[in-house]
């Protein structure tokens, strides 16, 4: 009689646990494709508003270089992940490069780095973060205007020895209370910088500047 209690508990219990499981994993697929669409209009606005529409005619959604695996990887990315391009007269005006630092206080940071033709910093935008309210979440411009400071920026300016936080001797502000956060934006932008740099001739070889679809290295 206790066994066949037993086992019949354990059923139950089983049986819940599968349900709870399933009910699980369809939230999360559900939430996670509801997440997805959100960073993707959140990164079609930034967009924008690092280039606005008056710096250039082409159409930066579909004017795309596609990075393979060792650029990916150089810039924490997935491979296959696009860099837009945007033109003016068919002359190149910046490169918008998504770039991912796993140095922030709570994980991941996922930026956008708009990158003129000139080396310099067009804009900055946070895309996503876990960064502590109220402390490291000053990163994103709706919070605060600290990542408006990159603009114009460059590796020469300031130098690349003062692409730190002040605390460290650089030319970058730190939050009152968190400097893990802006240390890990500041070291990501230069990053991507450098990247830009180095990669500056295949990002607007003349096979791209059609500027009509997907483009791959």
């Amino acid at each position: 009689m206790l066994r066949q209690s037993i086992t019949k508990n354990s059923l139950i219990l089983g049986g819940f646990a599968v349900l709870t499981a399933a009910i699980l994993a369809f939230t999360f697929g559900a939430t996670a494709e509801k997440i997805n669409e959100q960073e993707k209009r959140a990164a079609q606005k930034a967009l924008f508003e690092i280039i606005p529409q008056n710096q250039h005619d082409n159409n930066m959604l579909e004017s795309l270089y596609v990075l393979n695996e060792a650029q990916a990887k150089r810039l924490n990315l997935p491979t296959g992940t696009a860099i837009h391009l945007a033109y003016k007269n068919n002359v190149p005006v910046a490169a918008i490069i998504p770039s991912v630092t796993p140095e922030g206080y709570s994980g991941d940071i996922k930026l956008l780095v708009g990158v003129n033709f000139d080396g310099k910093v067009a804009g900055v935008r946070v895309l996503t973060h876990k960064e502590t309210p109220g402390l490291g979440d000053k990163i994103d411009v709706n919070k605060s205007d600290w990542v408006l400071s990159f603009n114009g920026t460059s590796l020469t300016n300031p130098k690349q020895d003062a692409w730190t936080v002040k605390k460290e001797g650089g030319a970058f502000d730190q939050f009152t209370g968190a400097t893990i956060t802006p240390r890990a934006v500041v070291n990501q932008v230069e990053d991507t910088l450098v990247f830009f740099n180095q990669n500056k001739d295949a990002l607007f070889d003349a096979n791209f500047a059609t500027n009509t679809g997907n483009t791959t290295p």
